[in-house]
């Protein structure tokens, strides 16, 4: 159930990829759809936090050999997971370090 209320929640904010297919014609996969205002926004806080710690290595393993805006939305998925659970949680956020 966890992970449906992930694709959910992304596919709201318009950062779940969509196929567009038709017969034997495969595309790339392309986000779309959501609300634009909200994907701009996580985009945005993603390019900030990029240059943080534990978003700085999140991206540095997304990005290897991919392009660096597939890794930023990978990124903006990843903060609005943290964002989601924040609020079912009802608890500030807590940068857990490994040991």
């Amino acid at each position: 159930m966890a992970r449906s209320d992930r694709s959910r929640v992304a596919a709201l904010a318009g950062l779940a990829p969509f196929n567009v297919d038709s017969g034997t014609f495969r595309s790339k996969r392309k986000i779309a759809g959501g609300r634009k205002r909200a994907r701009d926004a996580l985009y945005m806080a993603a390019l900030n936090a990029v240059r943080t710690d534990p978003f700085k290595a999140f991206y540095a393993r997304r990005q290897a050999g991919k392009p660096a805006k597939l890794a930023l939305i990978a990124v903006a998925k990843k903060l609005l997971t943290v964002l989601d659970a924040m609020m079912r949680n009802r608890k500030p956020y807590s940068q857990t370090r490994p040991t």
